[in-house]
């Protein structure tokens, strides 16, 4: 049966009012810096792009590896306490960030170490916020909602940074304030709602049960997690580079991107609860296999015709995006034994967490091979998971 939960009852479901805000503040922060750090280290500091570009990774792989520690975190009952941990560890790389001399590239990979702890520690930690205050179909709504209002936050947040830019490094520095302001007022709204949960009994046939499943989620998560970066990585990399394109035709992409996860998350989620939350899954990757091969016959046709064509079927591949994101955390979280949610749900952003790093050097590597080189191996890899995720 369908759930349609109203407003008021959504915004209970995702952790409350003062929760609510805390996701939206937090959005708008991370939407403000993230997609400026790198422009940061180059710009203000000074630094050389390789420079920048190794401290920003190593930021990603230090968080990844800390993914552990807020599983377990997690599983003692704690809740709200670690979000807000989470935003507070943002705050303080934000203020190392703004004392970083020019020039001194160590202050500046701490200050990427500090960020990254916090952004992967975050999702993992508002999963588990939303699965014990939230149950069934009404979580994987409350889960939907969260992301459609963390994408409007980032979409606002960087168009108020892309304004900011006209005030060079000066405006830049004002914006990485700014953001660590925002992270605070996050952490404090976030601390305030003081969610635990009790820990749960370790049971062995539950922690044996579902770990197979688990196993075959967690490899095919790494291969769907591709589609957050192709509006993002490949698809302006294909539109420049070998369509020759203009590049509003890539930053008109990522609006839409951003627009239609914003305003279909939450009804497209709410559609798909006729389905298991595997069979969703499994269909999302069909939808993004078959956006890919899209892709494929798009950039075969060249000329003034191959950009508006990529534009259109990456319409197609956002829908598989948001059906991907309203059904993998659910499922991972439906799977999860009660005393090892926590761990479970770490676990799944560690898998997520690696297939972002790892797709950038992918896309790029199969791109200068041609269109069948990457968009074919795209599409054979996610079916194959896909059908991993069904058998499951």
């Amino acid at each position: 049966m369908v759930t349609k939960l109203r407003p008021r009852a959504l915004v209970r479901a995702s952790g409350g009012p003062r929760y609510a805000a805390a996701l939206a503040v937090d959005a708008l922060g991370t939407g403000l810096l993230r997609p400026f750090l790198l422009l940061y280290g180059v710009t203000v500091l000074e630094l050389s792009a390789p420079a920048t570009g190794l401290a920003m990774t190593g930021g990603i792989v230090a968080g990844l590896g800390c993914t552990p520690v807020v599983g377990r975190w997690l599983d003692r009952g704690a809740r709200s306490t670690v979000v807000a941990a989470s935003m507070l560890v943002r705050v303080l790389g934000v203020a190392v960030l703004l004392a970083t001399p020019a020039g001194q590239v160590w202050p500046f990979a701490a200050a990427a170490l500090l960020l990254g702890i916090g952004n992967q520690a975050w999702p993992a930690a508002h999963a588990a916020v939303v699965a014990t205050v939230a149950v069934g179909r009404d979580r994987d709504t409350a889960l939907a909602a969260g992301r459609a209002l963390r994408n409007a936050g980032l979409g606002i947040g960087a168009l108020l940074a892309t304004v900011c830019l006209t005030g060079g490094t000066t405006g830049l520095r004002a914006l990485a304030a700014v953001t660590g302001l925002a992270y605070l007022v996050a952490a404090v709204l976030a601390w305030s709602v003081r969610l635990r949960a009790d820990p749960v009994p370790l049971s062995c046939d539950e922690d044996r049960a579902p770990a197979p499943r688990l196993r075959g989620l967690l490899a095919a998560n790494v291969v769907y997690v591709f589609c957050l970066n192709v509006p993002e990585i490949a698809l302006p990399l294909i539109l420049v580079t070998q369509l020759h394109a203009s590049p509003v035709w890539s930053a008109a992409i990522f609006v839409a991107n951003t627009v239609l996860v914003v305003t279909l998350q939450v009804p497209v989620t709410v559609a798909l609860e006729r389905f298991s939350r595997r069979t969703a899954l499994a269909l999302g990757g069909v939808v993004l296999a078959l956006s890919y091969l899209g892709f494929l016959a798009a950039t075969s046709l060249g000329g003034g015709w191959g950009a508006p064509a990529v534009a259109v079927v990456s319409v197609v591949c956002t829908l598989g995006e948001i059906v991907y994101a309203g059904s993998a955390t659910a499922l991972a979280t439906a799977l999860a034994p009660p005393h090892a949610l926590g761990r479970t749900l770490a676990r799944f952003e560690f898998s997520t967490g690696f297939g972002l790093a790892v797709s950038p050097t992918v896309i790029t590597a199969l791109a200068p091979h041609g269109p069948t080189a990457l968009w074919g191996s795209l599409a054979a890899a996610t079916l194959v998971s896909a059908s991993v995720v069904r058998r499951a």
